[in-house]
Parts: C-alpha cells; structure tokens; sequence
C-alpha cells in the first residue's frame, strides 16, 4: 500500500503586520517588551541612582539629566513600563490560578491591565513632574 502525502501549501514567509492579535495576545506581547525594556535600562537606572545618592554635586548631576526632556520621556516610558509588567504581571498569576481563563474574563482583563497602567503612568508622571 502506497502512502500518499499531502503538502500544505504554506506561506514562504510570514507577514507579521498582517496578523490580527486578539487583545489577550498583544498585552501578553506588552508584557515581555515592558519586560526586556526594564532590564536592558537598568544601567541607566543604577547610575540614576549613583548620582543622586553620591554627594551633593553628583546630585548636580542627577539633577541637571533628569531635566533633560529627552530622559522625562525615557523615564515616563521606564514608568509605564514598569506599571504595565506589574500589572499584567498580577493578571497572569490570576491565570494560572485558573482565575479568568474564559474568553469573555480575559479580555476584560487585558483590557483592564492596558487601562489601568495607562491611567496609574498619567497620575505618576503628571505627580512627578
């Protein structure tokens, strides 16, 4: 008996503007770029930190590249960034606890992390700056 196989015709590439992420998927995405982006920028956080606790010229310093508006705009970024990981962070321990896992229950809750780190980084930066 002679085995006949099928190829699927698949895409030679994959056209990833093309694809349609439901909201669950794109804050999950969110959560591994805020994620990556907060390591990659703690060097810059750790030498924050050193100019402002050095002595008072070095607080100079800390100072005068905080108001750069150039760095309010990375450390606004650093700041939903980190609100966002947090968040969606607390939403996925929910999930694997089996809480919200029905389909209507996660997207209101992805929807939700995206609102909630939104509106908490417009109450910070707005408080700090």
């Amino acid at each position: 008996m002679s085995e006949v196989t099928v190829r699927k015709q698949r895409p030679k590439h994959l056209a990833i503007n093309e694809i349609r992420l439901p909201l669950p998927g794109f804050v999950s995405i969110l959560h591994r770029v805020s994620g990556a982006g907060l390591f990659l920028m703690l060097p810059f956080l750790l030498y924050l930190l050193d100019r402002s606790l050095g002595s008072a010229e070095s607080f100079e310093v800390f100072s005068a590249v905080v108001s750069h508006p150039l760095a309010k705009l990375l450390l606004l970024g650093l700041l939903w960034a980190y609100l966002h990981h947090f968040c969606a962070g607390i939403r996925f321990l929910l999930l694997d606890m089996h809480k919200g896992v029905e389909l209507q229950a996660a997207r209101s809750s992805a929807r939700i992390v995206l609102i909630v780190s939104l509106v908490l980084t417009v109450i910070i930066g707005v408080t700090l700056w």
